[in-house]
């Protein structure tokens, strides 16, 4: 049987999602749980690869195991994780079923505060002089991106991916006055690495006249790296949607 389970954490302590060989990842403990609890060696495929620092409030994961699973493996696999790492739920699916392959949709959110907070330092970036970023100018780097369909200038060098093709359906800031807090919505078929904190980093110095607009859109036309890039900090970003046309 292949079994999908839902879950979320919060990436702080860990160096992303995939396994690392001389650091402590999300996967590694998820599947030390599951090897345990079901006493056989289990191995997990997650529906992406956050990278360091980067938290998920939905993510999704597959394993295969030969028996029925224990009723109870949902509470007893949260009381062997750690609070910053939780289990919402795992149910059964189609042998063939793949959780980063058969994804059709996934959205990011990036987490600015216009102020310093104290509770939200390892969950949402400040920056020192995001009250003063033109919020305008950055979604119209955003409403430029939507037109573009190749994103060779905001994936990291030393990426593996054999396309830059991106599906891109929303890309927008909101001011959250509520909050005191920008929001960053985007969501694609798929990411390249690093994509989304490479586009926060570009709308971002478009904010504050460090590069223009037009410098966005040569860089796209040629599909070449911008004059100036930037790589905002993984922690006030969250993969919190992730879709499939099997699940409701």
């Amino acid at each position: 049987m292949r079994y999908f389970a839902e879950l979320a954490y919060k990436g702080t302590k860990y160096s992303g999602w995939q396994i690392q060989p001389n650091a402590i990842s999300v996967q590694q403990l998820i599947e030390e749980a599951l090897s345990t609890i079901l006493n056989t060696s289990i191995q997990v495929m997650g529906c992406g690869r956050t990278d360091a620092g980067v938290h998920a409030s939905q993510f999704f994961l597959h394993f295969d195991f030969t028996e029925e699973l224990p009723k109870s493996l949902v509470n007893r696999l949260n009381k062997f994780l750690p609070s910053d790492i939780v289990i919402y739920k795992i149910f059964p699916v189609h042998t063939d079923a793949h959780t980063r392959f058969d994804a059709h949709l996934r959205s990011y959110v990036y987490l600015m505060d216009l102020t310093p907070n104290p509770f939200d330092y390892e969950n949402v970036w400040y920056y020192y002089n995001a009250k003063s970023l033109d919020i305008g100018k950055m979604n119209e780097v955003t409403k430029l991106l939507l037109q573009y369909e190749e994103f060779a200038p905001f994936c990291k060098t030393n990426s593996d991916a054999k396309t830059m093709r991106c599906e891109l359906s929303r890309a927008e800031w909101i001011l959250d006055t509520t909050k005191n807090r920008l929001e960053f919505h985007i969501s694609a078929n798929r990411f390249l690495r690093g994509m989304v904190r490479l586009i926060v980093g570009a709308c971002v110095y478009v904010g504050e006249n460090k590069i223009s607009l037009e410098d966005v859109r040569k860089a796209m036309d040629k599909q070449t790296p911008l004059k100036k890039s930037y790589s905002v900090p993984g922690h006030g970003l969250y993969l919190c949607e992730v879709k499939y046309s099997y699940i409701d």
